[in-house]
C-alpha cells in the first residue's frame, strides 16, 4: 500500500503494552486507549486501523481510525466512532499531513466514501470544519472548598438542594449498576427522541472498562429509587464524563448536580488533574449553561470530513431532527430494538 517503513497500521488490541506507550505520550486520552478500541470493535464490529509511528520505544505519531462497513451508510474511516474527540498525536503539522496522505491513499484503495477526524484542531489549516462542538474542562483540586469556590452560585445551590432533599449518591462498579443506568438511559433517550445504545455496548463497557477499574457508574437514589446516573472514564490523570441519564419527574430535585459533584469530588481526592464534561452542541444552550456553572474552561472541538470521491473536505449535515417525533412515539421495546439494529451503521 505504499506506507513508509516508519508508519504502520496497527491494531492496539494486538499490542500488549499499548496503554503504557500512551501514558508516556503527551496528548494521549482515554479515547486512544486499548479499552475503548476493544469496546467499539466488539460492540459494533468495527476494524481498528491505528496509523502509528514508534521511534525509540515511544509513540512519535498516532492517528487512530475505525473502519465502518455498512450496507446502509457505506464504507468509511472514522477517528473515532461514538467518540467526543480523538486528537491526532503528532510532532508537527507537516508530520500530520504526511499521515493524512497515507490515510487518504488507504481509504481510496479500500473504497471508503469518506474519512472523518474528530478533534484535529488547527492541524487542518485553512480548512473549514465539517461541524464544531464544545468541550468543558475543569482543573481539579484535592480540596473540596477550592473546587466549590470555582462553581457558580446556582450550581452550589443545586448541590445543596439535592442533599437537603435526601438524595443519596453512590460510586459503583458492578454489572447491576450498569443495568440500572441502562434503564435510566433508555428513558432519557426516549424523552429526547433518540434510540438508546444497545445493551450489548454497555455490557462491553462494564467488561473492558468498569470491571478493570478504568471507570465507574455514579447513581443517585431518592427513597431507594434510582433517579439519576452517569458513566465516567479515566486514563492517566484525566477523567471524563461520558454518559448521563435521569428520570425527568425527579429533575426538580437536582439529582444530576449531586451525581456530577460526587464524581468530581472523587477524582479530585484521587489526585486527577482534569475533569472533562464531554462534548456539547453549540445550539444546546441549556447544557452549555449547566457545564459553564462548574468553573470550567470552554474549548472548541472541530470535526473534519474528507470526501474521497470528490477529493475535497465537506460539511456535515446531520438530519436526525426529522425522526425525533417518530422515536418519541415508539413503544420502548421497539425503540430499544431500533437502537440495537441501527447504531453500528451510524458510527
Amino acid at each position: 500500500m505504499g506506507i513508509p517503513v516508519e508508519l504502520k497500521i496497527l491494531n492496539p488490541l494486538n499490542i500488549p503494552n499499548w496503554d503504557d506507550l500512551l501514558l508516556s505520550t503527551e496528548g494521549a486520552s482515554f479515547f486512544h486507549s486499548a479499552a475503548w478500541a476493544r469496546v467499539l470493535s466488539e460492540s459494533y464490529g468495527y476494524k481498528p486501523l491505528y496509523f502509528t509511528s514508534i521511534e525509540g520505544g515511544k509513540l512519535s505519531a498516532l492517528v487512530p481510525l475505525m473502519e465502518i462497513k455498512s450496507f446502509l451508510t457505506g464504507r468509511r474511516g472514522v477517528s473515532l466512532p461514538f467518540t467526543d474527540y480523538c486528537s491526532p498525536i503528532v510532532g508537527n503539522r507537516d508530520q500530520f499531513h504526511e499521515v493524512v496522505e497515507e490515510i487518504r491513499k488507504h481509504g481510496k484503495e479500500e473504497r471508503w466514501k469518506y474519512i472523518e477526524w474528530r478533534g484535529a484542531g488547527d492541524l487542518f489549516e485553512q480548512v473549514a470544519p465539517s461541524i464544531t462542538y464544545y468541550r468543558h474542562i475543569l482543573h481539579l483540586s484535592s480540596t473540596e472548598d477550592v473546587l466549590l469556590r470555582s462553581f457558580r452560585e446556582s450550581t452550589k445551590r443545586n448541590i445543596k438542594k439535592a442533599t437537603k432533599q435526601g438524595l443519596k449518591v453512590h460510586i459503583l462498579r458492578s454489572p447491576e449498576a450498569v443495568k440500572t443506568f441502562y434503564g435510566l438511559n433508555c428513558l432519557t433517550r426516549k424523552d429526547h427522541g433518540l434510540p438508546p445504545q444497545p445493551y450489548n455496548f454497555f455490557r462491553r463497557v462494564y467488561e473492558h472498562i468498569i470491571s478493570k477499574e478504568k471507570g465507574f457508574v455514579v447513581l443517585g437514589f431518592y427513597d431507594e429509587n434510582p433517579v439519576a446516573g452517569a458513566v465516567f472514564f479515566h486514563f492517566g490523570k484525566k477523567a471524563i464524563y461520558k454518559y448521563g441519564a435521569s428520570a425527568k419527574e425527579y429533575q426538580h430535585l437536582r439529582p444530576n448536580n449531586l451525581v456530577m459533584w460526587e464524581a468530581i469530588r472523587h477524582f479530585g481526592q484521587a489526585g486527577f488533574d482534569t475533569f472533562d464534561f464531554g462534548r456539547c452542541e453549540p445550539e444546546n444552550s441549556g447544557l452549555i449553561q449547566f457545564k459553564d456553572g462548574w468553573g470550567t474552561i470552554k474549548k472548541t472541538v472541530h470535526y473534519h470530513k474528507y470526501d474521497l470521491r470528490r477529493e475535497s473536505f465537506i460539511k456535515s449535515t446531520p438530519n436526525v431532527a426529522a425522526y425525533f417525533s417518530l422515536f418519541k412515539k415508539m413503544p420502548a421495546p421497539l425503540l430499544n430494538l431500533t437502537g440495537s439494529l441501527l447504531y453500528r451503521h451510524v458510527g
